[in-house]
């Protein structure tokens, strides 16, 4: 009895399976021969030159300054040191932005649906305005307004007590260093901790009993009232580190370099009018008829925003988010034109002083990549935990 076509063997050339897994190999082949290719003639080039290659210039005195450190720092330290220092400066401006920009991109978006004609069209100039200059020219104009605009730190601007505005930044006042201090961070982490139980033992019951509890009152209670407690019992100290001026700076309290809050205010305001947008798009993707239905059975104007409007519209709204958290945090790179000690400025100017730039570009890349890969882990998790539960 012949066999039935389907039954032949079919050979390995012609079966599309094993094909692709042929063709996939290649590939593979080809770009490892070509990276041997590039890595090894680079070594080569490198060695003509007397270039050391590796890493191994991390661990030598890096012998060069950072105007700003988050850590403890000088110049007798290594260059890996400087480098945690760069990545410290771009975490901070990177993790401050974010927030600000969260904050003033919502309140924008949402006060461009307003039925108030004047503060409707403030909000579109803003979003208009914002969007379309670049942001590199956005950080030119606040850091040379800084510069031309304030007086010398002698006839420093003082608006609020313990607050001085000047050319060389903006110096303010902050709780004196006191032991209570470390306890009341202890305090504030455990109480973060209760709030999230409260939290998910308030959404149990209320999927048990169907009965609501004010959970958003008693986190914020358990979360502030703790640490209010421990500064209680140590005697509620309220010495204040007011900044004081000598010499031809500020000594003491917060110092902001003009370099810092440029670079703040230039990421700030140009993201902020993209989120805007991106509020206003989800907000305006939920239908107005579940609105009115919400209405219909009596449900309050925070109920509806919470149980009807927010759930939807953050279904909308967290995609375009996460793409301009990350834009923030890779613009960031630009603070190197006003001369803020970010990471591309110190992996410059060890890369100038070692002549490692192979290396060096390798670890701007590399940072960048660890940024950008975290905040949209996270920022993943988080649209998976919003995501509307279908029964």
């Amino acid at each position: 009895m012949k066999k039935s076509i389907s039954e032949e063997k079919v050979p390995f050339w012609l079966d599309p399976d094993k094909r692709a897994i042929g063709y996939q190999v290649l590939t593979f082949l080809m770009v490892g021969l070509l990276a041997w290719y590039l890595v090894s003639n680079t070594l080569v080039n490198l060695e003509k030159q007397n270039i050391a290659s590796g890493f191994g210039f991390l661990d030598k005195e890096a012998a060069f300054e950072i105007g700003e450190s988050v850590i403890q720092y000088s110049a007798a330290d290594s260059y890996g040191r400087a480098l945690v220092v760069g990545a410290l400066n771009t975490l901070k401006v990177s993790f401050i932005g974010i927030v600000l920009c969260l904050v003033i991109g919502v309140f924008v978006g949402v006060a461009r649906l307003s039925t108030n004609w004047l503060v409707q069209k403030m909000a579109t100039i803003y979003i208009e305005v914002m969007q379309n200059i670049p942001v590199l020219l956005q950080l030119f104009f606040w850091y040379a307004l800084f510069y031309e605009s304030f007086p010398s730190p002698r006839g420093a601007l003082n608006p609020l007590p313990g607050l001085f505005i000047c050319n060389r930044g903006m110096a303010m006042g902050i709780p004196a260093a006191h032991p209570a201090h470390k306890y009341m961070l202890m305090a504030l982490i455990a109480g973060l901790v209760l709030a999230w139980l409260i939290g998910r033992w308030a959404r149990i019951r209320k999927e048990n009993t169907g009965k609501d509890f004010p959970v958003l009152w008693a986190s914020a209670g358990t979360a502030l009232g703790l640490p209010l407690l421990v500064w209680l019992f140590f005697g509620a100290p309220t010495q204040m580190d007011v900044p004081v001026l000598k010499g031809f700076n500020f000594r003491g309290g917060l110092m902001l370099s003009p370099e810092f809050i440029a670079l703040l205010l230039g990421l700030v305001i140009y993201t902020s009018a993209f989120v805007a947008e991106a509020v206003r798009a989800g907000i305006q993707a939920v239908s107005r008829g579940q609105t009115e239905a919400a209405m219909s059975i009596g449900l309050k104007k925070g109920h509806i925003l919470n149980l009807v409007i927010l759930p939807q519209a953050l279904r909308v709204i967290i995609p375009p988010l996460t793409s301009q958290m990350l834009n923030l945090t890779k613009n960031s790179s630009l603070a190197i034109a006003i001369g803020y000690p970010d990471f591309v400025s110190v992996a410059n100017t060890t890369i100038n002083i070692t002549g490692q730039s192979i290396e060096g570009v390798a670890l701007i890349m590399g940072c960048y990549l660890i940024f950008s890969l975290s905040t949209s882990l996270f920022m993943n998790w988080y649209n998976k935990k919003s995501k509307l539960v279908e029964r």
